[in-house]
């Protein structure tokens, strides 16, 4: 797969699975949408309730995305972080 063509080269991409309060997906996927460096987020169904794109400069930038903005979004009670790789 290649690149994405929103993602500057030597830039980080990640999916963000997020697992919400009953309830709360479509409120969680608006706040977060808003949040400098995601790039999209859908509510969706299965185990997870919200799938997130976002993009960083450094994996250190993806980690305090995560941590500081969007684990921070009322009605959020977990998130898994899975960075893209290029093989």
């Amino acid at each position: 797969m290649t690149p994405a063509k929103d993602v500057a080269a030597g830039d980080v991409l990640a999916y963000i699975l997020i697992q919400t309060e009953v309830g709360k997906a479509a409120q969680v996927a608006k706040e977060v949408a808003k949040i400098k460096g995601v790039t999209s987020a859908e509510d969706v169904t299965g185990p997870y309730d919200v799938i997130v794109r976002a993009t960083a400069r450094t994996v250190d930038d993806l980690g305090k995305l995560v941590v500081a903005r969007i684990q921070g979004v009322e009605g959020i009670t977990r998130t898994l972080t899975c960075p893209v790789v290029h093989l």
